[in-house]
């Protein structure tokens, strides 16, 4: 088969990967929805996001009361924070998402759905 143009290539590509992923992209699925999808799917995206958007928040309100505090020094403490926060939240998510896949299984003999 020949393809005429890149398009072509394209739209062959999105048909397979619709049918092999029970997922396409003509889903009228809103932020909001796929935020509650995934959520269901791993809970600590949301304790991710709750923690970054207050750690930020808090490093803000504190923005006023830094002193003699350089500020650029100040957001970097910031940026440190709230990244440790994601980082400890997807590292707590794998981990949860380990003991639910390979050990609750093996030890507990619950089977996956």
């Amino acid at each position: 088969m020949i393809y005429r143009n890149h398009i072509d290539l394209l739209r062959l590509r999105e048909r397979k990967m619709s049918s092999d992923n029970q997922w396409s992209a003509d889903e009228d699925e809103g932020p909001f929805s796929r935020l509650i999808r995934k959520s269901r799917d791993s809970p600590f995206v949301p304790v991710g996001i709750t923690g970054f958007v207050t750690v930020v928040s808090y490093g803000l309100y504190k923005l006023k009361n830094r002193r003699d505090k350089k500020m650029s020094i100040h957001l970097i403490h910031m940026r440190v924070a709230a990244q440790g926060f994601v980082v400890g939240a997807v590292t707590l998510g794998v981990l949860y998402s380990m003991y639910k896949d390979y050990i609750r299984p093996r030890f507990f003999n619950v089977s996956k759905k």
